[in-house]
């Protein structure tokens, strides 16, 4: 069978990650070459990055100028994935007390947020998605979305799903969000508004639970139920679910390793000054390996 993510797209995430690694200056010019050059990309690799960014890079350094400004991209890609879907967005420069994307449709619009973790991290808990807070910034908005890795979700029980339910917030995945990309380019702007308002209509009709398969039932049966095209589209990205995790595991395992051969190669003095940076690769590599595809696109 062939790869649905070829070597292109892997390897264009390679250069993406080493752009964002040497970029200098202030950081408002250099979201804004980030937003630049994700556009002119977006029309024809826009499913790529979609299917590769979810992870952090294990090479960038814990809170860093590089870890920010990857969070920006992914929250320039949300954005530019709206805009080649027919909606107009809004990313915000700088973080306040406010979602960190603007969406607007022809019949509603919606505030939303793109979420990317570390693959070797693993102490998540509800805050990071930020639930809570994405409601409250809605501010006369109907709906709210965060966007997050599918391998990085809780598939059994997490608070996350009974806050979602709650405070109708919306859980998607940037898996599902390829699939509607994939699906817009069969059909028109106004059938892919239709198909999200009929997602985020779903979400408070549940019954708050913490039940990860109720809620993903939920939203997978809405998406799968509203045209026959879409069924092939999701196989297509169920199988893209399965490469994307694998493909992100060996990057962070290669990176972990070359830090390990640089560690062991080095004298007593330089390794006890690098030990002073660098710590816990060993259970940061047994996390990664753990990582898998965890189902939610089975359930229909």
């Amino acid at each position: 069978m062939t790869n649905i993510i070829d070597q292109k797209a892997i390897e264009n995430r390679k250069i993406w990650i080493n752009k964002i690694q040497n970029y200098r200056g202030n950081f408002a010019d250099e979201a804004k070459n980030i937003e630049d050059e994700l556009k002119r990309e977006i029309e024809e690799k826009g499913i790529d990055h979609l299917r590769l960014c979810g992870h952090i890079p294990e090479s960038y350094s814990h809170d860093s100028t590089e870890e920010k400004l990857y969070s920006k991209y992914t929250d320039i890609l949300l954005s530019l994935t709206y805009e080649s879907m027919g909606f107009k967005s809004l990313v915000f420069a700088e973080r306040s007390d406010s979602a960190d994307v603007e969406i607007f449709g022809k019949n509603f619009g919606f505030i939303a947020d793109a979420k990317a973790f570390r693959l070797s991290r693993t102490a998540k808990n509800q805050k990071d998605f930020k639930i809570q807070a994405m409601d409250n910034w809605k501010r006369g908005k109907p709906y709210a979305m965060v966007v997050c890795p599918i391998y990085q979700l809780p598939n059994r029980s997490s608070q996350i799903y009974q806050q979602a339910i709650s405070r109708n917030v919306c859980i998607f995945t940037y898996s599902h969000l390829a699939l509607l990309l994939n699906f817009f380019l069969k059909e028109n702007k106004l059938v892919i508004e239709n198909l999200l308002e009929e997602i985020f209509k779903v979400i408070p009709a549940l019954n708050p639970s913490k039940n990860a398969v109720d809620y993903w039932l939920a939203v997978n049966k809405t998406i799968l139920n509203f045209s026959d095209k879409i069924q092939k589209l999701w196989q297509l990205e169920k199988q893209a679910v399965i490469e994307s995790t694998k493909i992100a595991k060996e990057e962070a395992l290669y990176f972990l390793a070359s830090e390990r051969e640089k560690i062991m190669t080095m004298s007593h003095e330089e390794a006890l000054k690098e030990l002073i940076k660098i710590n816990r690769i060993d259970s940061r590599i047994k996390t990664i390996e753990s990582i898998k595809e965890n189902g939610l696109f089975s359930i229909q």
